[in-house]
């Protein structure tokens, strides 16, 4: 599983800059469709750039690369439904080879006759479903240049006594796992406490792209009840809502992951 910094709503403004690609947006709810990045191209021999695109693609094997294919023209598709900083290398690299290709941008309204299509999908790992139910998967507000995260959080309660040794031992584990942001939001009421934990990574480059085994994490979180008297969930009303924070444990790029207004 892929955590960290994505887009799908919003461009990554600043941060990117392209010639040939248009940025489509995700709508979520009922729409359901993935973010795009789309490049449509004409060039002198489509199916030699096909086989040049097919090999460029080989050096992204988390990204999905889709093309239609006419006489003369090309569109080139880059989509899912986030969309980390390799997706958008990926692109760039592609308009490179469009470059060197003398590729022609083509307007989106002209016509255009699909003659074939190719697929090329990402090698992602197994789908896993998530055992251990305390761990929500969640998405955020928007950050620097219009970033988005997807993390695991995790709301539990304990007896105020043991909640530095319990962080202790949570940053512990989330250096084991590959895990390189956790902070949390609490509430103090007396001799207890209520913790909502975030974990996560930062941005996702092509060199540096940092998955985590969510199963593994979660067994050495459940593990710990063993430890402490940990209870998942929170206590109490909305009063002891645990809202003081955040709290910051572990961080890389902060400025897409925290709102520090």
């Amino acid at each position: 599983m892929i955590l960290g910094v994505y887009w799908y709503f919003k461009f990554p403004d600043q941060l990117y800059d392209y010639k040939f690609f248009k940025f489509y947006p995700g709508y979520g709810g009922h729409a359901d469709n993935p973010a795009e990045l789309v490049a449509r191209v004409q060039v002198e021999n489509p199916s030699e750039l096909t086989v040049k695109l097919n090999a460029l693609k080989s050096h992204y094997k988390e990204t999905s690369l889709h093309l239609n294919i006419g006489v003369n023209q090309q569109i080139i598709s880059i989509g899912d439904y986030m969309l980390f900083d390799f997706h958008f290398q990926l692109a760039l690299e592609i308009e490179e080879l469009l470059i060197r290709e003398n590729a022609i941008v083509i307007d989106s309204s002209a016509p255009f006759t699909s003659q074939s299509s190719r697929t090329f999908l990402p090698e992602k790992e197994k789908f896993k479903n998530i055992e251990h139910r305390f761990i929500q998967m969640t998405g955020s507000d928007f950050r620097k240049s219009n970033a988005e995260n997807y993390s695991a959080r995790i709301d539990c309660n304990l007896a105020l006594q043991y909640k530095k040794d319990l962080i202790q031992d949570l940053k512990k584990i989330c250096r084991e796992e590959n895990i390189h942001v956790f902070y949390y939001n609490d509430f103090d009421c007396k001799d207890h406490c209520n913790l909502m934990l975030f974990f996560g990574n930062g941005r996702q480059t092509k060199d540096s792209i940092q998955t985590i085994d969510i199963n593994a994490f979660g067994a050495k979180v459940r593990k710990l009840t063993q430890n402490y008297p940990l209870h998942f969930g929170h206590f109490g009303s909305f009063k002891e809502y645990p809202l003081h924070g955040p709290n910051i444990e572990l961080m890389v790029d902060d400025e897409y992951i925290i709102n520090n207004r």
